[in-house]
């Protein structure tokens, strides 16, 4: 089970909400930084969703709530970001009536590959207050839909199975994750706890969802962090080994800000003494996929959630990769007054400044989970300056898609807004930023995790249309089932 021992609940947070809106209009916090208060922006977006959802429903023969539920819905929350902030998103109003407009404009689908997933288990949703929806499929319907899969036959690897769901506490995930969104692969993570072993998730739980679900599907649809700590020395190279021989963890977190019981600083990626040791393990156990929590400072030193010691290292490890998660970005509430009177974006622009004066470094990934999420819907000028420099920076090759969900909920608001949205043509022109077309998007969303973590998108593009979680999600809309628009993490 988790481990909660990690969180500390803030004076003035509550954990989790739902919402009308399929987006969110509030920042929402994993508990890794105290999320602000919702904005007058962000109010003004809920407001006008609302206007748009009171206009379109009733049209539609469908209630405010249930419209909201809609792709209708999803077209509302978009016009009404533009409305508020100016057009970042293609998006037409007539897609709010009808379906059809809504799948011809968004065009066809994407191959997404999320490498920042977060498992949240059911006593998050203390009040069952999903059981008695339509859509609570997930819970009811899943069971059933797996039963029938196993008497037809259709995975032979559920032939000895129980078909209860007391051993998957990960159903909701499912749900949010691979029926409610686009999802193809995920890459699950977790915030850090005072020893690795004693994470929010550990690596053995991790390993264990990647596994089941791996399992029930019959494909590969998850892969898993594990977990490196190296200011405890041999014991985290000795447990590098556990991890890797046992639970054959894909890649490795890091949290430089965060540091283990009984130390009152955190580390540096650079630190030839402390960290690289590390590395060269990772390097020998042939894990060479580095992922550091940079950015949405978190730890009792602040400092050291600055990405500038990943220059050094990624220079001195040229074999190893490093996937910079939040891509640095300090956080968005100092992002709006900092860019206000600099220009510059805190942490992230330097960070792009720095690789840009390193031209032959080429192992470095720009990872958006969190950032996206946040920049995207309160200030989406500064999260198109933050794509353009990243990508000017760091190339589009090498930014990855990663949406901290469920922390938000399911990534398909994430993953629509992305689709729909665009760097001002006045800011391409001005700072020479490269378009967000369609091939960006495509490596963007998938195909530079792919080749980051040696899957075969062409293959798995074929092979997921097949597999038993296909079937699942095909049934489970046939079943009317619907997002649930509630987030996980925490909010002010």
């Amino acid at each position: 089970m988790i481990n909660r021992s990690a969180f500390a609940i803030r004076p003035g947070m509550r954990k989790g909400f739902t919402s009308r809106s399929p987006i969110p209009t509030r920042i929402v916090s994993n508990e890794e930084f105290p999320p602000p208060p919702q904005t007058p922006a962000q109010a003004n977006v809920e407001h006008l969703t609302d206007l748009y959802a009171e206009r379109a429903g009733p049209k539609l023969g469908l209630t405010r709530r249930h419209f909201l539920k809609t792709t209708g819905g999803m077209a509302a929350a978009l016009l009404a970001l533009n409305d508020v902030f100016g057009k970042f998103f293609d998006v037409g109003e007539a897609e709010m009536f009808d379906a059809a407009a809504f799948v011809e404009r968004k065009g066809e689908p994407f191959f997404i590959f999320d490498v920042q997933t977060h498992y949240v288990s059911e006593s998050y949703d203390p009040t069952n207050a999903e059981a008695g929806r339509k859509g609570a499929v997930a819970k009811q319907g899943l069971l059933a839909l797996r039963k029938m899969a196993r008497r037809a036959g259709l995975n032979p690897k559920l032939a000895g199975d129980t078909g209860t769901m007391a051993d998957l506490s990960w159903q909701n995930f499912v749900k949010e994750v691979f029926l409610d969104s686009e999802t193809s692969l995920g890459l699950i993570s977790t915030p850090p706890g005072p020893y690795p072993q004693e994470a929010v998730v550990p690596p053995k739980q991790m390993t264990h969802i990647r596994d089941e679900i791996n399992r029930v599907t019959g494909s590969q649809r998850m892969l898993a962090h594990g977990l490196v700590t190296p200011q405890l020395g041999k014991a985290d190279l000795d447990f590098m080994d556990m991890q890797a021989s046992a639970m054959k963890v894909d890649a490795w977190k890091a949290y430089t800000g965060a540091a283990p019981k009984g130390f009152d600083h955190g580390w540096w990626m650079d630190d030839e003494k402390v960290t690289y040791p590390m590395l060269e393990k990772a390097r020998a156990l042939k894990i060479p996929r580095i992922c550091v929590h940079k950015g949405l400072p978190l730890g009792p030193v602040v400092d050291y959630n600055h990405p500038r010691d990943l220059i050094k290292a990624a220079k001195d490890f040229p074999d190893l990769e490093f996937l910079v998660y939040h891509s640095g970005l300090r956080d968005a509430a100092s992002a709006e007054k900092v860019f206000a009177s600099t220009g510059e974006i805190p942490w992230t622009t330097e960070f792009c400044k720095m690789k840009k004066a390193e031209p032959g470094i080429r192992n470095i990934y720009m990872e958006l989970g969190s950032t996206f999420g946040q920049l995207v819907t309160t200030h989406p000028a500064i999260c198109a300056h933050l794509l353009g420099q990243i990508i000017d920076a760091f190339g589009a090759d090498h930014v990855l898609w990663g949406t901290d969900s469920i922390w938000y909920g399911t990534p398909q608001w994430q993953i629509e807004a992305f689709r729909r949205f665009q760097v001002p043509g006045d800011l391409i022109e001005k700072h020479k930023y490269q378009p967000l077309t369609r091939d960006v998007k495509e490596q963007i969303f998938g195909l530079n995790a792919a080749r980051v973590f040696g899957v075969d998108a062409s293959a798995k593009r074929n092979e997921l249309p097949k597999d038993y979680l296909s079937r699942i999600k095909m049934a489970y809309l046939e079943e009317g089932g619907e997002p649930s628009h509630r987030w996980y993490g925490w909010i002010a």
